[in-house]
């Protein structure tokens, strides 16, 4: 690790949470930013469980644990990212919030601190055309759960400089178990852009009556080869989230294929989001249809 020793996450979510953790793990200097303290203690909290649940597995130990956390400084003030050496946002999927966030932080950082987003739905382009020096503005897309899964996109925005890209391949390349991907910037970037759709089709599928959830998931898993389940990725990505990147891809492109179905907006209005919230479509195996 000689690049980018001391980072900046904006947003102490699931996926920010995630992301600090990754990046702590590798031995960089995290300065977490969050609205307000009880966001910083949850986003905390987070981590901390996650690093519990690899210690019950035998994955880490609690020297590991301890000197993760120690990387990780929570704050709810703007001017503390000073000094970083690369910013990446990870807030709500709304253009408008991160465009601010992400001009607040620009200012802070000065001009040539890259600015990355972790946003799965939004044009990194677009968000790089509001902001001072577009040339440092990138996606830096990882899946959820951040720790876990090994996949980051490189996102390629019009404007951004291909020595930053080489950067950025670096620095996920050194991240524990990441494998960096470039893409260029285009709805759903790459993996999204394949699994949007897919989902969407098992969902309509169930929808119809041809099987139950489980056995779509099981027959996926064996069939394929799969490591999960549609429906049981679903569930983890929550309802919510799938419904939101559906809209936005199809939104930009106008291809049916990212439509959402009419019964994952159903559930999203009835409250089943799916694991969050103990209601999903394997998550209390409850009827959906």
């Amino acid at each position: 690790m000689n690049d980018f020793p001391r980072v900046g996450v904006l947003g102490l979510g699931t996926m920010g949470a995630g992301i600090a953790q990754v990046f702590a793990a590798s031995g960089r200097d995290v300065v977490a930013l969050e609205t307000d303290v009880s966001r910083v203690d949850a986003g905390l909290a987070a981590v901390a469980d996650f690093l519990d649940g690899g210690i019950a597995r035998g994955k880490i130990t609690e020297d590991a644990k301890q000197a993760t956390l120690a990387h990780i400084t929570g704050t709810t003030s703007m001017a503390d990212l000073a000094g970083v050496d690369v910013v990446v946002e990870s807030v709500t999927e709304n253009a408008e919030v991160k465009k601010a966030l992400l001009a607040e932080a620009a200012a802070v950082v000065g001009e040539q601190t890259p600015v990355l987003t972790n946003t799965s739905a939004l044009s990194v382009t677009d968000l790089a055309a509001a902001l001072p020096h577009p040339e440092r503005v990138a996606g830096l897309h990882f899946f959820n759960p951040a720790p876990v899964m090994r996949t980051v996109e490189v996102v390629r925005a019009l404007q951004t400089d291909p020595r930053l890209v080489e950067r950025l391949v670096a620095l996920v390349s050194s991240l524990d178990g990441k494998e960096p991907v470039v893409v260029k910037d285009r709805p759903g970037f790459l993996l999204n852009a394949l699994l949007l759709p897919y989902l969407n089709d098992v969902i309509q599928e169930y929808d119809d009556g041809l099987a139950t959830a489980e056995d779509i998931d099981v027959a996926l898993k064996l069939g394929l080869g799969y490591q999960s389940g549609p429906f049981e990725m679903l569930d983890m990505i929550g309802l919510d989230v799938h419904l939101h990147a559906t809209e936005s891809a199809y939104a930009a492109t106008l291809d049916s294929r990212y439509a959402p179905p009419p019964l994952l907006r159903r559930m999203v209005a009835a409250g089943r989001l799916g694991a969050k919230n103990g209601q999903g479509f394997r998550t209390g195996e409850k009827n959906t249809r």
